[in-house]
């Protein structure tokens, strides 16, 4: 995974997007889920951020390496 891309591991069907554009999530969060071979596959974050892009929709097909969404860090608030 390049820096916050969420990547399909397989070839199949998004049949979720459980996260928006603009969305706070957290790591391990859900952010879409995969059906590939009648299994379903949860992509989830690998780090704490805020869903900057998500490039799938629900009922998309993708394939192995496709880039589901990205993930840019929480900007650091100055105190």
């Amino acid at each position: 995974m390049a820096d916050g891309v969420l990547s399909s591991p397989l070839t199949g069907l998004i049949v979720k997007v459980a996260v928006h554009e603009g969305d706070a999530v957290a790591a391990g969060d859900t952010v879409a889920i995969l059906e590939s071979m009648k299994l379903e596959i949860s992509i989830k974050a690998t780090a704490s951020g805020r869903a900057a892009r998500i490039a799938v929709r629900e009922g998309d097909m993708v394939d192995r390496g496709q880039t589901i969404a990205e993930i840019a860090p929480l900007e650091v608030q100055e105190r």
